[in-house]
């Protein structure tokens, strides 16, 4: 049995566990380069839920990618063809494709605003007074420039919509295909019937706005850097393999179980696996809030994500792809920012009109303004307009661009979010509860004190073999002893852990085991000494109630302690209530009474005992510290193990929902101006396209704008 290096060495480990018990998580990704609004991320993940091979598939529309529940290793092919019926191009997900989307999207922009500035320029002629042969042919040279440039510059709206219409249904991009489509097939009409106006310019600003809009929005997304990027930005590309000797170069995608790595100082490790080397220190900061480096002995496990600090090292992979910590925690985070929340249920509804009442309106717009003028020419025009105005594409973005904000400040903050609903539910949440034990308070053994050198040195190596709380404790308090090396070292389930060194027995365990009293005791060799036990509390929990009641927020006390024991420990708390003598059952009971009343609850715990309450909760929390049960209970996880970001959590859930309400309204602002501006013929198809890419611009400059999430 391989001796744990420490609390913090151990970290890794149980997070590696915890995550890859997880059968919830996705197992592949699509990249759809084409997707922009709700309706698409309904069409995706319609078409996907109809295939029988796969369990869940969740659209982020803010990366522009589908996550996948499926059976880890199949192939993708079935389902990119499918996607590909229902009218989505899909492709597996790779950063450089969507480089290469961007550049695209930027190649149409530049060619689309060189094209719209030369029609204009033809047309500033035509609004001088150009008249007869000399306007037609102004218009015929703007219409040899315009409609190819329309054709190309436009065929991202064409496609998506053709794709769409094949699929028998609609999406945004058809009403915008259609807009388009009309303003040139009318400004050709005019053009071959001599007529006096053409709207070439307009059908060329139009896309050249709807691209910027696109790109810019590209662009805003890239921005609000996700907390699932900034993991994957911890992956190294590519590893040095150890073969006969040699150092081979490979992708981190051929690493398979077994290889010998080659890790250079300041390296990070790829993937999961143990030390071969005698020792390395290391920075687990990026994963598990780790401030200070940690010591990693030969045998010990290395995790993803850590950076060597001392090397040249070794080790050998033991977990790789999918299945490495750093792999599983990208999948969490990327399924937490693709939060579909009630805002969003609210924002798929509103789109679901969009389709009849835009078409509706154009069609009536049409009819109303043919029937009062009988200038249909003008009609259709207005038609367009109002086409072009009510796309909700700000109403698309109105949850997904929040959402990417809050979960990429929160992890960056030291805030794992692994639920899908955590942030609406955090933002609503009015009382807290906390079990005691284990989350705000800490069992301490203190070594005896006359210990010589080479015993503490066995004790620390004693304690160093088992993930008790009272052994990581001890860890904590011989931080700076050096482990001996021992033999055979082993735990005995329900007493404690028995080594050798050379021919003497080394104990740690009960009392009772080792023949004393009660209590905890160490043995070596005929020795045996009594170990003090007290309970302190874990730094910053005094700090983080005070600051909640601050907040306020009523603070709750849960704990199996006698009511004295807790008393005496909520003296130096401070929590509004102390509820003791509290079983399992008892504690998801009095949760659910204070729900009955009408409360909000976070539970916030990190015991097999806490996971009925964690459940029952309306919002959890666990410590990064926490056992895998309340990990996998919880909605989120403190990665760092403290409690201190507890508050910035509930802050920042707040304020996203404040943004997201604002987005709402900007939506619901713009509409209200600009639909009748539109039916009143007071809006251009040029002023319509400007109209709506601002509304989708302002809606992500918002969810951005500094200080908004903090």
């Amino acid at each position: 049995m391989s001796v744990t290096a420490c609390p913090g060495c151990t970290a890794g480990g149980e997070v590696a566990d915890r995550l890859a018990g997880d059968q919830t998580l996705p197992t592949h990704e699509l990249w759809l380069p084409k997707i922009h609004c709700i309706n698409c991320i309904r069409g995706v993940e319609d078409a996907l839920a109809r295939l029988p091979d796969i369990d869940a598939a969740r659209v982020n529309l803010s990366r522009k990618r589908v996550a996948i529940r499926a059976t880890p290793g199949a192939d993708p092919t079935p389902w990119i063809d499918a996607l590909a019926q229902a009218g989505y191009e899909a492709h597996e997900a790779r950063t450089n494709a969507e480089h290469a989307g961007d550049r695209g999207l930027l190649l149409r922009l530049g060619i689309a605003g060189f094209a719209m500035m030369n029609v204009m320029l033809l047309s500033v002629a035509v609004w001088s007074g150009a008249t007869d042969a000399t306007r037609d042919f102004f218009h015929w040279i703007a219409a040899a420039i315009a409609l190819p440039a329309a054709v190309f510059c436009a065929e991202p709206f064409f496609s998506s919509a053709l794709g769409a219409m094949r699929a028998r249904r609609f999406n945004m991009d058809v009403p915008i295909s259609l807009a388009i489509i009309l303003a040139c097939g009318l400004s050709l009409y005019e053009t071959a019937t001599g007529g006096a106006h053409a709207y070439f310019d307009a059908a060329l600003s139009l896309t050249f706005f709807l691209l910027a809009g696109r790109v810019l929005e590209a662009r805003m997304r890239r921005a609000a850097r996700s907390a699932a990027a900034d993991l994957a930005a911890l992956e190294p590309r590519r590893v040095l393999v150890l073969e006969d000797g040699d150092k081979i170069g490979r992708k981190i995608e051929d690493v398979a179980i077994g290889d010998r790595l080659w890790l250079a100082a300041g390296a990070r490790v790829p993937v999961d696996g143990v030390l071969k080397s005698l020792q390395v220190r290391v920075d687990r900061s990026a994963l598990t809030g780790e401030s200070d480096p940690i010591e990693i002995d030969e045998g010990e496990t290395l995790t993803a994500g850590d950076v060597v600090m001392t090397g040249p090292v070794t080790m050998e992979a033991r977990a790789v792809g999918e299945a490495s910590t750093l792999r599983r925690m990208i999948q969490l985070a990327a399924l937490a920012e693709g939060a579909r929340t009630k805002y969003t249920s609210l924002a798929d509804r509103a789109a679901e009109l969009y389709v009849p009442l835009v078409h509706g309106l154009a069609l009536a717009a049409f009819l109303g303004w043919s029937f009062a003028t009988g200038d249909l020419m003008h009609a259709l025009t207005i038609a367009i307009a109002t086409l072009i105005i009510t796309c909700p594409c700000a109403l698309g973005l109105a949850v997904p661009a929040v959402a990417t904000v809050a979960t990429g400040r929160l992890f960056r903050a030291g805030v794992l979010v692994k639920s899908e609903t955590a942030l609406e539910r955090l933002a609503e949440v009015d009382t807290v509860v906390f079990d005691k034990t284990g989350t705000l308070t800490r069992s301490v053994l203190k070594p005896p004190n006359d210990l010589t050198g080479e015993q503490l040195s066995v004790l620390k190596a004693l304690a160093l073999a088992s993930d008790h709380p009272l052994s990581r404790g001890l860890v904590r308090a011989l931080d700076d002893v050096r482990p001996a090396a021992l033999d055979d070292v082993r735990e005995i389930p329900g007493e404690g852990v028995l080594a050798r060194m050379g021919d003497t027995v080394a104990r740690l365990g009960s009392g009772a085991w080792l023949g004393q009293a009660g209590g905890t005791a160490f043995q070596i060799g005929e020795d045996v000494f009594g170990m003090e036990q007290s309970e302190q509390l874990v730094p910053g929990a005094a700090d983080t109630v005070a600051r909640l009641q601050t907040l306020g927020f009523p603070v709750h006390l849960l704990t199996g302690d006698t009511e004295t024991h807790a008393a005496r420990i909520n003296a130096m708390l401070g929590a509004d209530a102390v509820h003791a003598a509290m079983r399992p059952e008892d504690k998801q009971a009095m949760i659910a009474r204070l729900q009955d009343e009408g409360h909000k609850v976070l539970m916030v715990g990190d015991g097999l005992n806490d996971t009925l309450a964690l459940t029952q909760a309306w919002a959890s929390i666990a410590p990064g510290s926490a056992l895998e049960a309340s990990q996998n209970a919880a909605d989120v996880v403190l990665l760092g193990g403290t409690l201190e970001r507890m508050a910035d959590a509930l802050g920042i859930a707040r304020k996203a929902r404040r943004r997201i309400l604002e987005n709402f309204g900007l939506a619901a602002c713009y509409n209200a101006i600009a639909i009748p501006l539109a039916l009143a013929g007071l809006a251009t198809p040029l002023l319509a396209a400007l109209a709506m890419s601002t509304s989708s611009i302002s809606v992500t400059l918002n969810a951005l704008r500094s200080g908004s999430i903090k």
